[in-house]
């Protein structure tokens, strides 16, 4: 049974064998059985202390130990980019791959920044269980299942996450995920910039949107098993991998307030209007990481969910808008409420910096003519990962048949509606 400690950004302290934490220390002469010591830092030395975050492992083996690193193939991840484009863009989901594929082989990079902070952005579809282990030292990864749920074990523990839940795995930690469904597809954004974090409430106050209680990261667990693991490493957009004789989930205890973490989005608290026109979508954000530029976030994750709309006089979905935001979003189940059609489960959009948009021409029609009455949005999870920096698709985006080249035509038919006449 996968048990989870709770809290967001938490100090946390476990063990699976008692006994195995040191007392007041980090670094003992000789640790109690047998156990090696083992920092992970989330971020540098010397930031401020409030910002700090890093893990104690107590592990059978130090990560050290092992063969060079050998340069292998990797697929459709992180291929290279296309040139920069103002054009808006829309994706089918991804099929789930015929020959058996797990985690790593099924991620294909659509969306990413030309420059080292940023987001990429990447569809994973897989139908086998991963017998080797992952790591990028490029980001944290941010994983959105959309179908199928997904059992990750990490260096910390183990945690299972399905469809309308979110995982985030710190960059340099390594995990293997399993599918327990047979198949799995869904999104993940990996974050080069600072570590993701809750939003500041501002005058909301001090309740609302995402709970810090609600976040939920696993316990010490450890497997002792000496025999070839492969371990597979993301550096720098390529992929590398090298073998240990031992499976590197030998972990016996830790403390530390890096850790991997899941998060149910049903638990999230919407705000809204409750009398005319709309807040900003910024409401909606679940997690951020910021930059040195107030409100000009390197990623902010923004979701959708169900929720009831009350605003009187008023065009109740998304407003036409151009932002100086790049707006990738992804549908995890049932209708986006500015979509009429062609925005489906498993589908992305990329609405680029300045690039104008807003709902298609059918849903407009019906929002005009609406008869504006209390109703709630159900069966509806859509999310955003926004970003400051320009995505630009590659060039395997651009190149598969999932691209749509008809999205443009969505907004046709939108008809002049001015009389010329004074209210």
């Amino acid at each position: 049974m996968v048990t989870y400690q709770s809290g967001f950004g938490n100090e946390f302290t476990t063990e699976s064998l008692p006994g195995a934490l040191p007392n007041g220390q980090n670094t003992p002469q000789r640790p109690a059985v047998g156990l090696y010591p083992e920092q992970l830092s989330g971020t540098p030395f010397t930031v401020p202390r409030q910002e700090a975050r890093r893990v104690w492992m107590y592990r059978i083996r130090p990560s050290a130990t092992h063969p060079a690193w050998r340069r292998i193939g990797q697929g459709h991840l992180s291929g290279p980019l296309s040139e920069p484009t103002p054009n808006r863009l829309r994706w089918d989901p991804l099929p789930i791959p015929d020959a058996p594929t797990d985690f790593v082989a099924g991620l294909v990079t659509l969306l990413a920044n030309q420059d080292a902070a940023g987001v990429s952005v990447h569809i994973y579809c897989a139908n086998r269980d991963m017998t080797r282990v992952f790591s990028t030292s490029d980001g944290e990864l941010l994983i959105v299942p959309q179908q199928g749920s997904l059992a990750i074990t990490t260096e910390l523990g183990q945690i299972n996450v399905a469809p309308g839940e979110i995982a985030v795995i710190p960059r340099g930690m390594r995990f293997r995920v399993a599918v327990p469904d047979g198949t799995a597809r869904g999104y993940v954004c990996e974050n080069h910039g600072a570590m993701l974090r809750l939003p500041d409430l501002g005058p909301i106050g001090a309740n609302g949107l995402a709970n810090p209680r609600d976040f939920l990261s696993p316990v010490a667990w450890f497997e002792d098993r000496d025999e070839p693991t492969e371990v597979i490493q993301k550096f720098m957009g390529t992929l590398w991998a090298t073998t240990l004789d031992h499976s590197p989930f030998d972990v016996v205890g830790w403390h530390g307030n890096l850790a991997p973490y899941k998060y149910d989005l049903a638990r999230f608290m919407a705000l809204g209007t409750v009398s005319f026109d709309h807040p900003d979508p910024s409401i909606f954000t679940v997690l951020t990481s910021p930059t040195d530029t107030a409100g000009a976030a390197n990623m902010d994750f923004v979701i959708f969910p169900p929720r009831w709309m009350v605003a009187e006089h008023t065009f109740r979905p998304p407003w036409f808008h151009r932002n100086v935001m790049n707006e990738c979003m992804g549908l995890v189940q049932g209708a986006y409420d500015a979509r009429a059609g062609g925005f489906v489960p498993g589908g992305l959009s990329l609405h680029g910096m300045m690039s104008a948009h807003g709902p298609d021409a059918a849903t407009t029609e019906r929002a005009m003519a609406a008869d504006l009455v209390p109703h709630k949005l159900t069966d509806t999870l859509a999310f955003m990962f926004e970003t400051r920096q320009v995505l630009i698709p590659t060039h395997h985006a651009l190149s598969i048949p999932q691209c749509q080249t008809d999205y443009d035509a969505t907004w046709n038919g939108l008809p002049k509606l001015f009389t010329g006449n004074a209210p």
